[in-house]
């Protein structure tokens, strides 16, 4: 997947959750990424994830997970501008914010 990113363009792929860095590097290690565009963030504060109004805080949501997390989301920015933001929920799935999907928004 990485050579298709690449041809279209894409210089770095960012994956985020909101998170400690702990857990956040060991789930970079899992996936082996070190060497590839892919670089594993914490946005341990929840402040990226309340600046583009993301938060999964959904009673049932918060059953499960304690405490205010990231809806599931693909984005697509060019210089500093957000060209496309596709959040999965509702009638859009998980699916639609795999890099496959995205490809279509590069």
């Amino acid at each position: 997947m990485q050579t298709e990113l690449k041809a279209k363009g894409v210089s770095e792929v960012l994956v985020y959750c909101v998170n400690d860095g702990a857990v956040m590097e060991g789930w970079a290690k899992d996936q082996g990424v070190a060497g590839s565009i892919v670089t594993f963030l914490a946005d341990t504060r929840c402040e990226l994830t309340k600046a583009l109004d993301l938060v999964l805080d959904a009673p049932p949501a918060m059953a499960v997970l304690g405490n205010p997390r990231c809806k599931r989301f693909a984005i697509v920015v060019e210089n500093g501008v957000i060209k496309n933001i596709t959040v999965a929920g509702g009638d859009v799935p998980d699916e639609a914010t795999f890099a496959e999907a995205m490809l279509a928004h590069c």
